[in-house]
């Protein structure tokens, strides 16, 4: 029974930490730019209703993950058209992006409700997915959850180890200074948000063609805010956020393992610990976050185009 309890718990801790760790990925690059994006929620559905419609015409779930990711990318210029080029406020264009988002998926995936699909394919590593309990827990998943770490190594990499992420980081931190350098912060700023839009679309996908296999609307169900907590919780660094995305996975796999075993606690009360965890998060890291953020964050450049 416990054996089954915790083999489950981690399992599901891994599939609902992946797509939260590509949302939190994006959301560190443009924040390292110096961008935060409180719409990520609204570009996480449009990948999802984007990858679940496309997978149902093409019945091919990796087309429609790509097509996810680059329809979170183009949604997210939306965001960046007004925050860059227009400099409007960060925050205001960043909650108008959600409700967008939310809205424009509902439309978008109203004829595909109660669909079904066959969605990404389990992989099963050959050998290590027959050890007892490690098998299942850690080498049967698919492919989105094998390559969500090494992404996040790789863009660890890429911010602390290249010149690309060094200009991006210096935008960041002081935009007029990265100018004066020679750098181009609006181009920089665009990059980031079309990555991070990508990044949040591939969550999305993720969460539609590999979770659920179906689409709802809003199936987000706040996981693009609880991203924006997880990057202040790893302190704007991906590999951190590893950590972070499966210990908030482990909050959600703990509430659907509760509930399927009949604790006699209010499900509405069950589900309310992944967002508890993310109050916690800012509470205790709040002071450690302003210190840790980029100097410019949130900020609008007024620089010359």
């Amino acid at each position: 029974m416990i054996g089954s309890f915790l083999g489950g718990f981690l399992s599901g801790a891994i599939q609902s930490g992946a797509p939260l760790l590509y949302a939190t990925l994006g959301e560190v690059i443009e924040e390292r730019a110096g961008i935060v994006n409180l719409g990520l929620e609204g570009v996480m559905l449009i990948g999802a209703v984007v990858g679940f419609s496309t997978t149902v015409q093409t019945g091919n779930a990796v087309l429609g993950t790509l097509a996810g990711g680059l329809a979170g990318g183009l949604f997210n210029m939306v965001f960046g058209f007004l925050v860059i080029t227009r400099r409007a406020n960060q925050l205001a264009s960043g909650l108008a992006l959600m409700f967008c988002g939310v809205g424009l998926s509902a439309l978008l995936g109203a004829p595909y409700i109660g669909s079904r699909i066959e969605g990404l394919k389990e992989i099963r590593i050959p050998f290590l997915s027959d050890l007892p309990l490690v098998g299942t827990i850690l080498f049967q998943y698919d492919i989105l959850v094998y390559l969500v770490v090494p992404m996040a190594m790789v863009i660890g990499w890429l911010l602390f180890n290249t010149r690309w992420g060094l200009s991006l980081r210096a935008v960041g931190e002081n935009p007029t200074a990265a100018f004066a350098a020679g750098k181009n912060p609006y181009k920089l700023q665009y990059q980031a948000l079309f990555i991070a839009g990508t990044l949040g679309g591939i969550a999305g996908a993720h969460l539609s063609l590999a979770l659920a296999k179906t689409w709802a609307e809003w199936m987000t169900a706040g996981r693009g805010f609880v991203a924006v907590a997880l990057v202040i919780f790893s302190k704007w660094h991906p590999v951190r956020a590893i950590a972070g995305a499966f210990l908030f996975g482990g909050a959600i796999a703990l509430q659907l393992q509760m509930q399927a075993l009949g604790v006699p606690v209010s499900p509405f009360l069950l589900d309310m610990l992944p967002y508890l965890l993310s109050l916690g998060v800012l509470a205790a890291w709040g002071g450690a976050g302003r210190r840790a953020s980029p100097g410019s964050l949130g900020r609008v450049f007024q620089g010359t185009e």
